[in-house]
């Protein structure tokens, strides 16, 4: 948990040093091996060229059907140009029951791209919703009581359907409130999870209390309504309490 806390705030490198320490304790985790592929090429500037690759097929040994293991495999195929296996990962995920919806577009855009570039053909990239959205975060005075100036919020983009995990996310403090924001495709965790990926998506803003990117007790939180990425003016107000 350390170590994706330490993720989501992009603290790589004690996010890769925690979640080595769980792989030590745990070796046979392929879970563990695809968290720590993945903060290993956020670190290095988002390549997942040398060790990245070699704990992402450690992981797929271990479990050939694991969903992030087979996405980020994917990924660093298609980096290094070897479309053919590109496509062997892309497509083994899009096949597993869960993967639906607006992922499901984005992992068949991919592999049809990957098939262009085998074949030799130039590929004329469709063109891709604004990756962006900016609005204010404000904190409802009701609530201002209940927090520190100090108090670590984080304000982040999550898809409407779909997975939970954040698109975009940026940290700042109760004091910088009200705060404008912008959240971009250059803020992406995953290569395939950027805000140009989904047509609607939710901004949230939480107030935590730990300065943990995992939601407690007593954090307080809000989030806007749907908006499409390339949204301006989004509006979202911290007016509730976590429960």
């Amino acid at each position: 948990m350390f170590g994706r806390a330490y993720r989501a705030l992009e603290r790589f490198d004690e996010a890769a040093d925690a979640l080595s320490k769980a792989l030590a304790l745990n070796p046979g985790n392929a879970d563990l091996l695809a968290d720590l592929a993945e903060t290993l090429a956020l670190r290095s500037g988002r390549t997942l060229a040398g060790e990245p690759t070699k704990l992402l097929e450690r992981a797929l040994k271990l479990d050939p059907d694991n969903d992030k293991a087979l996405a980020l495999s994917g990924s660093a195929a298609f980096e290094r140009k070897d479309y053919k296996a590109a496509i062997r990962h892309w497509e083994a995920l899009l096949k597993r029951p869960k993967v639906s919806g607006e992922l499901a577009q984005a992992l068949s855009a991919g592999i049809a791209e990957a098939r262009a570039l085998s074949a030799g053909k130039k590929t004329v990239a469709a063109k891709p919703a604004p990756g962006r959205v900016s609005g204010i975060v404000t904190l409802d005075s009701a609530l201002r009581a209940r927090a520190a100036p100090e108090d670590t919020v984080f304000v982040y983009a999550r898809a409407a359907q779909g997975p939970r995990m954040p698109l975009a996310i940026v940290k700042v403090q109760v004091k910088d409130l009200p705060y404008n924001f912008s959240l971009d495709d250059s803020m992406a965790m995953m290569p395939e999870m950027k805000l140009s990926a989904f047509t609607e998506v939710i901004v949230g803003a939480r107030v935590s209390k730990s300065g943990s990117a995992k939601p407690a007790a007593g954090d307080l939180e809000g989030a806007s309504a749907k908006v499409s990425p390339g949204a301006d003016g989004v509006t979202v107000a911290i007016n509730q309490v976590v429960r």
